[in-house]
This record gives C-alpha cells, sequence and structure tokens, in this order.
C-alpha cells in the first residue's frame, strides 16, 4: 500500500500534534481539520501540511476534504462531556463521528483508515467515555476491508509535555494544602509515550497485516494511582501527604469535583478507573516499538515552565 497524502481529523489535540509531526518527518502530505485554525497554530511551520477549518461534523465536508488521500486518521475525542450533556457528547465524538469519517472515505475512495480507541473501550462498560469508544470502535473495525481497510488503537494514559494526565496531577498536587485527598488510590494504570503513540500510527499506516486489528499500547511498566501522584509531588518538589479514598468517598469526590469549573475529575472518570488500564498484549513491540519509561520523560517536563518543557521533550527525542 503506498500512502503518500494523510488526513488528520483530530490532528490539533495532545496527540495530534505528535502524529502530524511524525507524518511530516517521514516525508508525507498531510491535512489537518480543525473547526478552528488557530488551534493547529503550532503546525503552521511544518513543510507538506495544510491546516483546513472544516465541520468534521458534515459528512459533505469530509468527503470534500478526504479527496485525493490515502489515508485518514481520526483522533477525535473528549475526556469529559460539557456539564448537562448527558451523554450527548461522548456519543457524537466516539460514536457518530467515527461512523461519519469511516462512511466519507468509502465515499472519497481512500483506502485506509487509523482508529483512535482506548484501552478499555467496551460497548458494555462501566462507564459511558468507555462504552461509547467501545462502540465506535466495535462500528469502524466491522468495516470491508477491501473497500476500507481499518486499524484501530487502544492506549493506556497517555503521557508527554503538556497531557492531560501527569500535568494535572501536578496541577492538583501544587493546589493542595499540605495533604491531598486521592480518589480511587488503587486505579491501575500502565502509562504510554505520546511519542510511542505517534510512532505506532505511523508504523501501522503502510502495512496492510494490520488491518483489521486492533493494538493496545502500554508504557514497560504498571503503577497504581497513588504511586503515579506521589512521583509527581517528588519532581515537584513538593511536600504533601497523599492519602487515598475508600470507595464511598471517591465516589463522592467525584461528584463535587466534577462540579468544579473545568470538571477535574467526574464520576463518569471514576467508573472509568474500575477497569486497570493495563495491556494483555504488547502492540507497541509488534509493531517494532520499543515502550520508553515514563521516568526517562516525566522529569523533562513536569515541575518545569511549559516552554522550557517542550524543550526538554524535543532535546530527549533528538537524543541530545
Amino acid at each position: 500500500m503506498d500512502v503518500k497524502t494523510v488526513c488528520i481529523v483530530g490532528g490539533t489535540g495532545f496527540v495530534g500534534m505528535h502524529v502530524a509531526n511524525r507524518l511530516v518527518e517521514q516525508g508525507y502530505q498531510v491535512r489537518v481539520l480543525t473547526r478552528r485554525w488557530y488551534r493547529g497554530r503550532d503546525l503552521l511551520p511544518l513543510p507538506r501540511l495544510q491546516l483546513i477549518e472544516a465541520d468534521v461534523h458534515d459528512e459533505r465536508e469530509l468527503v470534500r476534504h478526504l479527496g485525493g488521500c490515502d489515508a485518514v486518521i481520526n483522533l477525535a475525542g473528549v475526556l469529559n462531556e460539557r456539564r448537562g450533556a448527558r451523554g450527548g457528547d461522548f456519543q457524537q465524538v466516539h460514536v457518530e463521528l467515527p461512523q461519519r469519517v469511516l462512511d466519507a472515505a468509502r465515499r472519497a475512495s481512500v483506502p485506509r483508515y487509523l482508529h483512535m480507541s482506548a484501552l478499555g473501550a467496551d460497548p458494555e462498560g462501566p462507564s459511558d467515555y468507555l462504552r461509547t469508544k467501545g462502540a465506535g470502535e466495535r462500528r469502524v473495525l466491522a468495516s470491508d476491508a477491501q473497500e476500507v481497510a481499518v486499524t484501530s488503537f487502544r492506549p493506556s494514559v497517555i503521557f508527554g509535555a503538556d497531557d492531560h494526565f501527569l500535568s494535572r496531577l501536578a496541577a492538583l498536587a501544587r493546589l493542595a494544602p499540605g495533604v491531598l485527598f486521592l480518589p480511587s488510590p488503587a486505579a491501575r494504570f500502565q502509562p504510554v509515550y505520546v511519542g510511542d503513540v505517534a510512532r505506532a500510527f505511523v508504523a501501522a499506516l503502510e502495512d496492510f497485516y494490520t488491518a483489521g486489528r486492533a493494538y493496545e499500547l502500554c508504557g514497560p511498566r504498571t503503577y497504581t494511582l497513588r504511586e503515579l501522584v506521589a512521583y509527581v509531588v517528588e519532581l515537584c518538589g513538593l511536600r504533601r501527604r497523599v492519602v487515598g479514598l475508600p470507595a464511598a468517598l471517591s465516589r463522592l469526590s467525584a461528584r463535587v469535583l466534577g462540579a468544579l469549573p473545568g470538571r477535574p475529575y467526574t464520576l463518569d472518570n471514576h467508573r472509568s478507573t474500575q477497569v486497570p488500564s493495563c495491556c494483555r498484549e504488547d502492540g507497541l513491540a509488534e509493531l517494532g516499538i520499543r515502550a520508553t519509561p515514563l521516568e526517562a520523560v516525566a522529569p523533562t517536563y513536569i515541575g518545569r515552565t511549559g516552554r522550557q518543557a517542550q524543550y526538554q521533550e524535543v532535546r530527549r527525542e533528538a537524543g541530545r
């Protein structure tokens, strides 16, 4: 399969920035669709990349912009719904949008579709997030490979400069007045580096043997949430006593935090933690990628300023 031009839906997000950079480095022509061009302004200096304003929920626009592309990558996702959405955001972005992108790919004769799912995605899962991720993934994997060859990826929590996981834990630790009360302290994760996730997408792009497969993507080590928070507190140079909350208080804290601006932790997030975010199979190894340890990257950005964090991570990626 000879892929030259790739369209990305959700390319201005955390993972999308890395995937777009990786594709450009490998010589691909890249189109990034976004509703607001300024969200992707950091991508503008990249050669061979077009940043296009488009409504990705409009199938006619998708068909037009997918014309002439050899592959489409769908990275769109939401961690929390807007207050009062009652399942609408998850359903629209995780279930309806993947189907719309797949249908548009068929109509535009795009033969390849890479899909971002999540570890633990299951139509019967305990949270709306996992259920809708599972339903959307099931739909696209059911595609006829002779029309559109689909590969899905199921990462654990993803880390890297400007992430939404370790960086958020660091922000919460800084706000805690000496004691940090932690919901779901025994929740288990196997964090994966964003650079490795980007490599996985690019590695599978032209490999037809990955079609119809879902690859679990994890780092080399499993942690409890308590261990991760303690590590982040140490990197930030803070003195915080981490107190794990029992199940009932964890649910209560999720309700309280979910009502705050920014919704740092919701009841749906809490329900998702009931499923260990750990791999049963080593998808990175199957794609020829060696997983990057969290300890090799986290110190380059946790406890540092935004620009300094990005600079340090770029240096580490470049081997300097």
